[in-house]
């Protein structure tokens, strides 16, 4: 067995995962983007806590690629991702001890980073034409 990347359980996982995203449904430019396709919340949450579980504890209980569900959306911007990181981190300092808060951080950051980067560079370029590389 994996051991955990850092010490926290998967009941601590889901309560931070809560937390976050009844912040995401007030936020005013967050909200929108989710709203526009989650319908179950429930669903959603429990999806993504098993990512969170499967990235932290190693669990491998969520099946499913981060990267393509941010392509496929298509309202989802490069700036969306630093608004989506304060917003955890915040949720993060407030719910968990600050050690275990900051490596998870550390973590969700490197993560965003990886996605903010295919977002941007996974979109056609204007005109729908590829780049023109000399």
């Amino acid at each position: 067995m994996i051991p955990a990347r850092f010490p926290i359980s998967a009941e601590d996982i889901d309560r931070v995962v809560a937390v976050f995203y009844a912040a995401i449904r007030r936020h005013e430019v967050l909200g929108p983007v989710f709203a526009a396709h989650v319908v179950d919340w429930p669903t959603h949450e429990a999806k993504i806590a098993a990512f969170w579980r499967n990235a932290i504890l190693y669990e491998r209980s969520y099946d499913g690629s981060p990267m393509q569900a941010h392509m496929r959306a298509g309202n989802v911007e490069p700036p969306h991702f630093a608004d989506w990181l304060m917003l955890f981190d915040e949720t993060l300092r407030r719910t968990l001890p600050a050690d275990v808060a900051a490596a998870w951080s550390d973590l969700a950051h490197r993560i965003g980073a990886g996605l903010r980067m295919g977002v941007e560079n996974m979109r056609p370029a204007p005109g729908g034409r590829p780049p023109i590389l000399r």
